[in-house]
C-alpha cells in the first residue's frame, strides 16, 4: 500500500472528484478526513445519477478508516476546526487534498460581484487558509504533501471569468508555497483535470458534453478515479522530488492548444 498509516484531508470529498480520491487514499491504506458541506453524495442529471452510500461508509467497507466533518470551506473557522479535527482524531496531519470548487458561469456582463467573490473565496481563498492551518503539522510530517485541484481552464478561458481566474491563481500559489516548505520536504502540487463524469457538469446541455467528448483526444470521458488515481502518486513517495508542478489529467484535452 502507498499511503499506509498516512493521515489525509480531503475537502469536497462526499462526490465527485474528491470522492474519487478519498477512495483511491483508502484503498491505499490512507485514514481519510471526508471534509464537505453535505454527507450524502449528489446525484446528477447526467452522471452518478444513482443514489450511493457516504464516502466514509465506503471507506470502512474497503476495510479502511475515515471520519466525515462538515466543512463549508468558504468560512475560515470552519477550515480551522476541520484541521484541529482531524489532529484531534488520528494525532497528525500527512497529506492536504484542495479539492473542493466552485463554478458559476456567466460573462463579465452579467456575473454579479457576489458570485465572483463567491467563486474565489472557494477556489483560492479556501485553499490559502486550508494551507495556512495544516502547514505547522505538515511540516512536521515524515510525508508532507499538499495537492490542489485546479482543471484545464488554468490555461485558457471558456468557463467563466472567475472559475478560469481561479485556477489559474492556485498554480502560482502552489508554486509559492512550495519555495516555502520545501526545506521540510513538503511538496506542494496541482492536478488539472479535464471533463470527470460527476454531478458538478449538471449545468453544461448534452451538445456541450459532446463537443467535449470529441476534443478529448481518448476515447471516453474522465471518471474520479482517474484523478484519484493521479492523486495517489503525488501523495506517495513515487513523487517525493517533485514538487511546484502542475500535471495536465485531461486525456488529451489540451494537447491541440
Amino acid at each position: 500500500m502507498k499511503l499506509k498509516d498516512r493521515i489525509s484531508i480531503v475537502t469536497g470529498a462526499s462526490s465527485g472528484i474528491g470522492r474519487g480520491i478519498a477512495l483511491e487514499f483508502a484503498k491505499e491504506g490512507a485514514k481519510v478526513v471526508v471534509a464537505d458541506v453535505r454527507e450524502e453524495p449528489k446525484c446528477g442529471k447526467y452522471y452518478e445519477r444513482e443514489p450511493r452510500p457516504p464516502t466514509t461508509q465506503e471507506i470502512q467497507d474497503l476495510g479502511g478508516q475515515g471520519m466525515f466533518v462538515k466543512t463549508d470551506v468558504s468560512h475560515e473557522q470552519e477550515i480551522r476546526s476541520l484541521v484541529e479535527q482531524t489532529i484531534e482524531r488520528y494525532g497528525g496531519l500527512d497529506i492536504l487534498v484542495n479539492n473542493a470548487g466552485l463554478n458559476l458561469t456567466g460573462t463579465t456582463q452579467d456575473l454579479e460581484v457576489w458570485d465572483w467573490d463567491k467563486v474565489l473565496n472557494v477556489n483560492l481563498r479556501a485553499l490559502f487558509l486550508s494551507t495556512k492551518f495544516s502547514v505547522p503539522h505538515l511540516t512536521r510530517s515524515e510525508f508532507g504533501r499538499i495537492i490542489h485541484i485546479a482543471s484545464v481552464h488554468f490555461s485558457g478561458g471558456g468557463s467563466g471569468p472567475a472559475y478560469a481566474s481561479s485556477k489559474a491563481a492556485v498554480i502560482n500559489l502552489a508554486r509559492d508555497t512550495s519555495l516555502e516548505v520545501g526545506q521540510y520536504g513538503v511538496t506542494v502540487n496541482v492536478l488539472c483535470p479535464g471533463f470527470i463524469e460527476t454531478p458538478s457538469q449538471d449545468y453544461m446541455t448534452p451538445e456541450m458534453i459532446e463537443a467535449d467528448r470529441k476534443r478529448t483526444l481518448l476515447p471516453r470521458l474522465g471518471l474520479p478515479k482517474d484523478i484519484g488515481r493521479a492523486a495517489v502518486f503525488l501523495a506517495s513517495d513515487d513523487a517525493e522530488w517533485i514538487t511546484g508542478a502542475s500535471l495536465v489529467v485531461d486525456g488529451g484535452y489540451i494537447a491541440a492548444i
